[in-house]
């Protein structure tokens, strides 16, 4: 079993920058590949990036050279980094966790965290 809390969304203007944690439970997390998902109101979950047990990450386009994805195994911690943020970024913010390896689907995660909530003010 994995139980998984985020932390980190607030309020911020456009151009800023948060930084969300997800801190993890269980004994293999090293092996496991974390990602973030996000959700705005009346939108679908989408992918926003991933990082496998190896530390190689994946980016949706829309974050891709703003928002960074990284890993600390000792502390059981996956950061996303969020730089020159959007209006549209604004979102609740998932982070994920599953055994399985490579470019997984949400509907592919077993687990999951309750997110936080990132909010882009003009």
């Amino acid at each position: 079993q994995v139980q998984l809390v985020e932390s980190g969304g607030g309020l911020v203007q456009a151009g800023g920058s948060l930084r969300l944690s997800c801190a993890a439970s269980g004994r293999t997390f090293s092996i496991y590949t974390m990602a973030w998902f996000r959700q705005a109101p009346g939108k679908e979950r989408e992918f926003v990036a991933s990082i496998a047990w190896n530390s190689n990450t994946a980016y949706a386009a829309s974050v891709k050279g703003r928002f960074t994805i990284s890993r600390d195994n000792a502390k059981k911690t996956v950061l996303l980094q969020m730089n020159s943020l959007k209006l549209n970024d604004t979102a609740l913010y998932y982070c994920a966790a599953d055994p399985k390896q490579g470019l997984l689907p949400a509907s592919a995660f077993g687990y999951w965290g309750q997110g936080t909530q990132v909010t882009v003010s003009s």
